[in-house]
């Protein structure tokens, strides 16, 4: 599931793949169903339930298949007003529709209307909020306390919190490989990855070093403060020393930038003596889960100064591509970028 929230705020919730929200804690969830032309659609029943990060950040757009087109739900979070998830509704459809939210302790743009929900089991709470074609409604949490009320209307849109997001990722490295391509989507799970980690979802040092180690590395490229975690770093280098194979490789690497970026040059001489004395692992052909997907999309850009160390797939010849702030060392990163005349790159 995508996490949503605001950084530097407490409030935290998983956004499941059908647009429910799952509030971390003892808040009560959201679900949302949609009444079309055919019939009541369940979301979390539907197959043909699509969903995406837009931008690759942490904004969930959620499309749900109704008669003659889609209903789009869209979930952000927003710093104003204490803190805001916005579920916002699209009927991108030429028919109306009306959708149905299992609670009431909700910001509204106009005041709930006391109509029973009809041909569908929903809890007494629930509330439909009618749609006309192609129109767009909204409705919100607040992250301080439950409670219902008048909708701001002065909140950020969806492409303002887009914007944000990516300025926030702006340090970390960048993709843009020709579309469609499975390269492509690796990108965009990349930046995924990144506003997961920035909203906390760090694994432990203890249960999981390498991947700590990883994320680590990318949270100092996002500009957070790591010195808080430098006990745990240590002994997360401690414990994937040992181990052979890419996945310790890349994880003490990223060890070695966030040391470098801290400062603690005896502590990273002796990680670079260790790092050394190993016999490198080979990268692996598949892109491995959760967030060394990162370093093995880097890896394919760029090894230390070899850029495509790999090659050029072949069928990207003819398509530009770019790429910025791929890791070449502990300090230094390379940019490029690659156009064609004809069939000459």
């Amino acid at each position: 599931m995508i996490t949503t929230g605001v950084l530097g705020q407490v409030w935290r919730a998983s956004i499941t793949p059908w647009g429910a929200i799952e509030p971390w804690g003892a808040t009560p969830g959201l679900n949302w169903y949609v009444a079309a032309d055919d019939r009541w659609h369940k979301p979390a029943d539907e197959p043909s339930i699509t969903q995406t990060r837009l931008g690759g950040v942490a904004v969930v757009e959620t499309r749900l298949r109704v008669p003659r087109g889609d209903v789009v739900q869209r979930i952000y979070s927003v710093a104003a007003h204490g803190g805001i998830t916005v579920i916002e509704v699209e009927n991108d459809s030429p028919l109306p529709v009306a959708i149905a939210f299992d609670r009431r302790d909700l910001l509204t743009e106009r005041p709930i209307a006391d109509v029973p929900v009809e041909g569908i089991p929903l809890p007494a709470e629930a509330f439909v909020m009618p749609l006309g074609h192609r129109s767009v409604g909204r409705v919100a949490i607040a992250h301080g306390a439950q409670r219902a009320g008048v909708l701001p209307p002065d909140l950020p849109d969806v492409e303002r919190v887009i914007s944000g997001w990516v300025s926030l990722l702006g340090n970390t490295s960048r993709f843009s490989f020709p579309q469609p391509g499975p390269h492509a989507g690796i990108a965009g799970a990349a930046s995924g990855q990144r506003c997961e980690l920035a909203l906390g979802t760090i694994p432990h040092g203890h249960d999981d070093p390498a991947d700590f180690l990883l994320s680590l590395a990318e949270l100092e490229r996002i500009g957070e403060d790591t010195d808080r975690w430098m006990p745990e770093l240590v002994g997360a280098v401690e414990a994937v020393g040992p181990l052979d194979g890419w996945l310790a490789d890349t994880a003490l690497e990223g060890a070695a930038r966030v040391l470098a970026a801290a400062g603690e040059g005896r502590g990273l001489n002796d990680l670079r003596r260790m790092i050394a004395a190993r016999s490198p692992g080979m990268r692996p052909v598949e892109p491995p889960p959760g967030v060394a997907v990162i370093a093995w999309l880097e890896q394919f850009c760029a090894a230390g100064g070899d850029l495509l160390p790999d090659g050029l797939p072949p069928a990207w010849y003819g398509a530009p591509i770019e790429v910025f702030g791929i890791p070449t060392g502990d300090a230094s990163t390379v940019s490029y970028a690659l156009r064609w005349h004809g069939d000459r790159p």
